[in-house]
C-alpha cells in the first residue's frame, strides 16, 4: 500500500461519504485537515483530525483538497480551491451543468491545477474487470449493455428533493451509471430518458425511476435504470454486457460477484470468478490513484473530462425528459458550451 505520510489532505464536508474518505486517507497516513459549515468538529474527535476554522484557513494549510459537500456546492468550493493553487479531488458529479464543469476544467487548467472527479465505481472491481475484458475484446464489439442501480430514497429529506440542488436521481445517482457506460461502451451520441413518476415544478417525487437509453458512437445500445425506493430498500447495483462473442454479468445482489461467460474457441464457455470484491474498499484504491497522480505518478483513470462528460449526459437526460425526444449529443448544447 503507498504511504502518503506527510502529506496534508484539507477535507471540505463532514457528511455521510466524508467518514468513508476520512477512513481511506488514515489508511494511506495521510494528516487530514476538515473544515465545515456543520459536523466537523465531531468528525474530527471521532477520527483523530484536525479542524479548520475557514475554507481560507484550510485551502492555506494543506497539499491539496478532497471535496464531499453537497453536489449544489460543488462548482464554488472547487473554484475557491483552484483559485487558492490547490488540486482537487472532488465527489460526483463534478457540478450540476456541463456549464460549470466547462468552467472548472478551464480555471484548472490555466492555474496549473489538476482536478479529478471521485467517480468511484470505476474502482468497483467488476467494473473494473468489465472495462478491461472488453478493452481486450474478450466479447467482441459490444451490442447491448444494461446498467442499474437502486437504492433507498435519501429525498425523504434534506435538499434531494430539490432538483436545482442535486440534479434528481439521474444526477445523483444514475450519473454512476452514465460514466460506465461510456467507460465501457464507448462515446454517446444520443440520449432518450423517462421517468416515473415526473419531476414537478424541480421537486423530485421521493420514490422514482428514471431509465436512460444510450445509442454509442460504435454501434452499441445501453440501458441504465436509477431508482430511489422506498426507505429500507437494499442497495444493488449491476450490470449485463453483450458482444459478439460472449456476455459479462454482474449483480451486487449476488454472492458470486463478477461472472464472465464467453463463447468463443479458448474459454469453452467457462464461468470465472475473480477475487472477491470483499478485499479493499474501492474508495481506498480510488483515493490512492488519484493522491499518487496529484505527486506526480501515472495519469488516473478518470480525469476532470470524464467528470463532466457524465454531468453532460445527465443534463441531455433531463432535457429528453422535458421534450420527450431523443437529445443528438453532436448538437446538444445546454449553455453554450462546446462538446
Amino acid at each position: 500500500m503507498a504511504d502518503l505520510k506527510g502529506l496534508t489532505v484539507g477535507l471540505v464536508g463532514a457528511g455521510n461519504i466524508a467518514h468513508v474518505h476520512v477512513a481511506a486517507w488514515k489508511a494511506l497516513g495521510a494528516r487530514i485537515l476538515v473544515h465545515s459549515h456543520a459536523g466537523a468538529d465531531e468528525l474530527a474527535e471521532g477520527y483523530g483530525l484536525e479542524v479548520a476554522g475557514s475554507l481560507d484557513d484550510l485551502l492555506a494549510g494543506v497539499d491539496f483538497v478532497d471535496i464531499v459537500t453537497p453536489s449544489a456546492t460543488h462548482h464554488d468550493v472547487t473554484l475557491a480551491a483552484i483559485k487558492a493553487g490547490r488540486d482537487v479531488i472532488c465527489e460526483k458529479p463534478l457540478t450540476l451543468t456541463a456549464a460549470a464543469s466547462h468552467e472548472l476544467s478551464t480555471a484548472a487548467a490555466a492555474a496549473g491545477v489538476r482536478l479529478y472527479p471521485a467517480h468511484v465505481v470505476r474502482f468497483f472491481p467488476a467494473y473494473k474487470a468489465a472495462y478491461d475484458a472488453v478493452q481486450a475484446g474478450r466479447i467482441g464489439q459490444v451490442a447491448v449493455a444494461r446498467f442499474f442501480r437502486q437504492a433507498s430514497s435519501p429525498a425523504g429529506a434534506g435538499w434531494y428533493r430539490d432538483v436545482a440542488r442535486s440534479g434528481g436521481v439521474i444526477m445523483d445517482l444514475m450519473v454512476h451509471d452514465l460514466d460506465q457506460a461510456r467507460w465501457i461502451c464507448g462515446e454517446v451520441m444520443s440520449v432518450y430518458a423517462v421517468q416515473s413518476p415526473p419531476t414537478v415544478d424541480g421537486i423530485s417525487p421521493v420514490n422514482v425511476a428514471a431509465h436512460v437509453t444510450l445509442t454509442h458512437e460504435g454501434g452499441a445500445i445501453s440501458h441504465l435504470r436509477a431508482t430511489w425506493g422506498a426507505t429500507g430498500t437494499q442497495f444493488k447495483s449491476g450490470f449485463a454486457i453483450a458482444g459478439a462473442t460472449g456476455q459479462l454479468q454482474y449483480s451486487s445482489a449476488e454472492d458470486t460477484g463478477y461472472a464472465e461467460e464467453l463463447q468463443d474457441g479458448d474459454s469453452g464457455g467457462d464461468l470465472l470468478i475473480p477475487a472477491n470484491t470483499l478485499g479493499e474498499s474501492p474508495y481506498l484504491t480510488q483515493l490512492r490513484e488519484l493522491a499518487l497522480a496529484l505527486r506526480g505518478g501515472p495519469e488516473p483513470r478518470v480525469t476532470a473530462a470524464d467528470g463532466a462528460a457524465a454531468v453532460y449526459l445527465a443534463e441531455a437526460a433531463r432535457a429528453s425528459m422535458e421534450t420527450g425526444r431523443a437529445i443528438d449529443m453532436l448538437s446538444f448544447d445546454p449553455a453554450g458550451v462546446a462538446r
